[in-house]
């Protein structure tokens, strides 16, 4: 089997999985004749030294919760993300237990440092959970279900709730622990909004692999640039790999592709449209990493002060059936993701998302018959979307698929995420001093291994909903906080949000996407199928820019094209 991609640049013919690409040649500045290229191994693990590289430097672009795929670098909870089957392992706990449905026990971790060299004990969680009291993080249901944390002995402690609440672990992993100093730095110590963690100045007040040592990362504030340090206190020995890592959250997505690709020492690390996989590959620094993900893009469509047909059901279902989700999947996803509306890797989603198929799935949503009678419901509807760079290619693919039925959309392109936040999260109080109909931001999975990082939004009495008042699935959402991802009501109780999600049509569903990301040819980089990036694991080889010795270049032999390396796939 082969496939035969054009662009207007070259023509690629992929075999066997990547294995062969001929490409026009006129990319490197040469002819324009038509010439194979033989993908090589990635050798890159095979050539990293051991231990903390000195003079390490990783430059990493996050577009989408750059706070929340950074946090475990710089803070330390009780529990940490992982790619293990479960999502997560223990950080600043060494075993759990439950006592009964509303009390759970924690064994720490002894030795153990801030950054600042001073001790981390039950006291120190005691307290941090004393400040989070009084100004508790509000994304889920934890600010309303924790009751207070008592200390058994100095390493041991026991949280209690108010109520069953299976959600917990998920909760702790965000419960971060932060230095006394930083909580008396900080008025109530934990902010009271809707996202966390906090992240909200640079010093030695984590616990993690890294200190934040210059800018500030949180959900509705950050700085361009952030730059951390390898933390001498981390009770690892084995990690972090690299000494310094800078964090970008706003470049433009054409600029931090050049700088990936052809601008060595620019950046490593950046997702990357899949329209552009074949030029990575071929790029002289760049390399693919492809995995599937618990990763949704969310959009939004606004019932509260959006354009006031967004309120009518029929017109919202017959949005979503105007899309043609298979060609989504193909020309602007390249086959990089999976037809479903929420993400399949879910526990309790797989259950249902074969039954939720798109629309698409069971009729042509280009029949002239189709066509007509939905442009009779759309009455050629005007749309205000409210978008960053990055999700272009995908809003091109949609309004291509909106125009046939008479839709015109007006985008507006926002430079960073947290201008996306600004308009999204004073919506639901109809507060938003932008205007906007259709909103866009990347879902990513940031409650690891749950589907509530895609239920949030369902849930319409908090902020990230945009929904119309729904009590109906507000208890849904509620009875799912109770219920553990392994009890064997969670699929049930999954299906009934989906469905009714579904059914209507609270949001304009695409398909789930993979993470593709490009990367520097000579970094180590395994992704989380969530959102954390694990960088205390990246590893770099002593051929990368930052430890190559002063004046020396690139070898040409390493500048090869480099096959595919695909992740997590089961």
């Amino acid at each position: 089997m082969f496939r035969v991609v054009y662009r207007h640049w070259h023509l690629v013919l992929i075999l066997n999985a990547s294995l062969v690409i001929f490409a026009n040649a006129s990319i490197w500045g040469q002819d324009s004749t038509i010439r194979p290229v033989i993908l090589r191994n990635d050798d890159a693990p095979q050539r990293v030294p051991r231990g903390l590289v000195k003079g390490s430097h990783l430059k990493v672009f996050l577009p989408s919760l750059p706070y929340l795929y950074t946090s475990h670098a710089i803070n330390g909870a009780l529990i940490k993300p992982s790619d293990e089957p479960r999502g997560w392992e223990y950080d600043m706990a060494v075993d759990h237990q439950l006592i009964d449905k509303t009390t759970y026990e924690f064994r720490l971790r002894q030795g153990v440092k801030f950054q600042d060299g001073t001790a981390f004990n039950a006291d120190s969680v005691v307290l941090n959970m004393e400040y989070f009291k009084k100004a508790p993080v509000k994304y889920s249901k934890i600010d309303e279900v924790f009751d207070h944390c008592e200390k058994i002995d100095d390493y041991t402690v026991r949280f209690h709730l108010t109520e069953e609440y299976g959600s917990f672990m998920n909760d702790a992993m965000w419960m971060q622990f932060y230095s006394e100093d930083y909580l008396r730095l900080n008025p109530g110590g934990w902010n009271g909004k809707a996202n966390c963690p906090n992240l909200s100045m640079p010093g030695p007040y984590g616990l993690g692999p890294y200190v934040l040592t210059e800018g500030y990362i949180e959900g509705d504030r950050h700085t361009a640039k952030a730059v951390l340090k390898a933390n001498p206190y981390y009770w690892d020995p084995e990690y972090p790999k690299i000494e310094t890592v800078t964090v970008y959250t706003e470049l433009d997505t054409l600029d931090a592709k050049r700088m990936v690709l052809y601008e060595e020492g620019q950046l490593d690390i950046t997702l990357t449209p899949p329209e552009d996989k074949v030029e990575t590959i071929i790029a002289p620094f760049s390399k693919l990493v492809i995995t599937p993900s618990t990763d949704n893009i969310a959009i939004h469509m606004n019932m509260i002060t959006g354009n006031p047909l967004l309120k009518n059901l029929t017109v919202r279902r017959a949005l979503n059936e105007a899309l043609h989700q298979q060609n989504i999947l193909h020309f602007v996803y390249e086959d990089e993701g999976r037809l479903s509306p929420i993400s399949p890797y879910f526990p309790g989603v797989r259950e249902v998302s074969n039954r939720l198929l798109p629309v698409s799935k069971h009729h042509n949503p280009y029949d002239t018959k189709t066509q007509a009678r939905l442009r009779t419901i759309l009455q050629g509807l005007n749309l205000k979307v409210v978008t960053q760079d990055r999700f272009l290619p995908l809003w091109r693919g949609i309004e291509t698929q909106l125009s046939r039925v008479g839709v015109n959309l007006d985008i507006n392109i926002k430079k960073s995420e947290k201008e996306v936040f600004e308009a999204l999260l004073k919506t639901n109080a109809g507060e938003n001093d932008v205007d906007w109909d259709l909103l866009v931001w990347g879902n990513d999975d940031w409650y690891f291994n749950h589907p509530y990082s895609t239920f949030l939004v369902f849930r319409t009495n908090n902020v990230w909903s945009t929904v119309s008042p729904d009590p109906v699935m507000n208890e849904y959402v509620d009875e799912m906080f109770r219920i553990a991802v392994d009890d064997p009501a969670f699929p049930d109780v999954c299906s009934k949000i989906m469905q009714r999600a579904y059914d209507r049509a609270y949001m304009l569903f695409v398909p789930t996407p993979n993470k593709v990301f490009a990367i520097n040819k000579e970094v180590v980089f395994h992704p989380y199928k969530m959102a954390s990036i694990p960088l205390w694991k990246i590893e770099v080889t002593d051929q990368h820019w930052s430890v190559r010795p002063p004046g020396s270049t690139y070898p040409s032999s390493l500048q090869e094209p480099v096959r595919i390396l695909r992740v997590n796939v089961r």
